[in-house]
């Protein structure tokens, strides 16, 4: 399989991270819900992302729940001292799978608890605040209060570092104030790029980048178009995607999901696929191409 060695690196709190990292919530069942279809692959994908090179996994304990981490530990644990778990807090599950909003203090204080006991550590290497004012995309409204309370959390030792999820500038400027942001994570790609300042200013103050979606809200007109680019390449549409998130900024860190082992090994590959000039230029005319 590849490896991800040319992907270069990002420091990530006080942690340097390969830039191609792995995304474990399409370990869980449908829908994010309940275990996996076929545990022992699941495992599998796990163990070879990390012996392919991978030394950044993104999980939460609400996926499943309780099961991605569970999978995390079973497969890897003890854990590589070069690895760094990003885990996310701020929602929960409703008994019909549904995604929830749990912002009170002692949720967010249960919640880093059930991913300490889960993953079986100690402390958390970085901890996402989920906003979930609306839990599709940001919405404004503070983050003071929960902010505030996990800021506790990370005074009590049990926290290394912060990140946010799914927010607007105005609360990641919030959440500066309160702590130390070290990453956002926001929906961004080829075709949605309303985060595109933010990338540049968070680069600027090396702070990580981490889209989540690489392949989501294309229209068939954009998806076409990345096609067609990556035919030309000898490619998959989700390499090229990649790859051009890779070369859109030195600051963003992917984090793929799949429970395949042959969509990791394709995913991987991404990190040494490098997009010449012309197909950069036609792959940043499709975020217009939808409204064509």
């Amino acid at each position: 399989m590849s490896s991800i060695d040319q992907s270069g690196s990002f420091t990530l709190g006080d942690r340097k991270v390969k830039r191609l990292g792995y995304g474990a919530m399409q370990l869980a069942g449908p829908g994010v819900f309940g275990p996996p279809k076929d545990r022992e692959t699941a495992l599998a994908v796990l163990r070879e992302a990390i012996a392919s090179g991978v030394n950044h996994i993104d999980t939460s304990d609400f996926y499943g729940p309780h099961v991605t981490n569970q999978l995390i530990r079973e497969a890897l644990h003890p854990y590589r001292d070069d690895l760094v778990i990003v885990t996310k807090i701020g929602a929960r599950r409703g008994a019909d799978a549904s995604w929830l909003p749990a912002f009170s203090a002692d949720e967010l204080k249960q919640a880093v608890h059930d991913n300490l006991r889960n993953l079986q550590l100690d402390v958390l290497d970085v901890v996402n605040l989920r906003i979930m004012l609306n839990p599709h995309h940001p919405a404004e409204g503070s983050i003071e209060a929960p902010l505030t309370a996990l800021a506790e959390l990370q005074r009590q030792g049990l926290v290394r570092h912060i990140g946010l999820s799914n927010v607007t500038h105005n609360q990641i400027a919030e959440g500066r104030k309160i702590a130390q942001i070290v990453c956002v994570q926001n929906l961004y790609n080829l075709a949605q790029r309303t985060d595109d300042a933010l990338v540049d200013q968070l680069n600027r103050d090396g702070i990580a980048y981490v889209p989540f979606f690489p392949l989501g809200g294309f229209t068939p007109l954009q998806s076409s178009a990345l096609s067609d680019v990556a035919a030309r390449l000898n490619a998959t549409p989700m390499q090229v995607a990649l790859a051009w998130l890779l070369q859109r900024a030195p600051n963003i860190l992917l984090i793929p999901g799949t429970s395949s082992l042959a969509h990791l090994e394709q995913n991987i590959a991404a990190a040494d696929l490098k997009l010449p000039d012309d197909a950069v230029a036609e792959l940043d005319r499709i975020a217009g191409a939808g409204h064509a």
